[in-house]
């Protein structure tokens, strides 16, 4: 399994106690979600391991102190920094106006003003604000992924219809070469 086919959910943080456990960071929604997995994905440089979960307790809303199954305190400890993956087909389906950044890519996006403005290319994930990355005609438009800006999210027709801050599109497609 690929990267490509999976989600990220955290990160394994440090050693914990005496008998193997780890400290699982999630980054995640809602970390409640993920009380019961049976297994998680761990990067290693040989790409995406399954390592299979004999407990898992939250120690915080996000944080959980987990026990592999059949795995030494010193390889558990080998895993500290790792990050931890899921298979895209576990997530919960979104509905309405909700999606997964990954869901949307490729959609064609239009503006209630400006029309049809481009495909959706990628988010891009800055730590203040996400930005929908649209391509227009080989110009690039970034468009801050908040509620107010997202009105209808059709995953039948594969569309995302925004209402853009004012002047924002345009400061994007106006010919520069005035």
């Amino acid at each position: 399994m690929t990267k490509d086919e999976c989600f990220y959910i955290g990160r394994i943080t440090k050693p914990f106690g005496v008998k193997g456990q780890v400290i699982f960071f999630l980054d995640v929604d809602d970390p409640s979600e993920y009380a019961e997995l049976d297994s998680v994905l761990v990067e290693t440089k040989n790409g995406l391991v399954p390592y299979f979960i004999e407990e898992l307790n939250f120690s915080s809303s996000n944080k959980a102190i987990v026990t592999f199954e059949d795995l030494t305190p010193d390889e558990s400890a080998s895993l500290v920094g790792r990050e931890l993956y899921l298979p895209l087909d576990v997530l919960p389906k979104l509905e309405g106006n909700k999606f997964y950044f990954h869901e949307v890519e490729g959609f064609e996006v239009v503006d209630v003003e400006k029309g049809p403005i481009g495909r959706l290319e990628t988010v891009i994930e800055y730590p203040a604000q996400p930005l929908f990355q649209i391509m227009n005609s080989g110009k690039e438009i970034l468009i801050p992924v908040i509620d107010e800006v997202i009105k209808n999210v059709d995953r039948e027709n594969k569309t995302l219809l925004i209402e853009a801050p004012k002047g924002l599109i345009d400061l994007y497609l106006e010919d520069n070469n005035n």
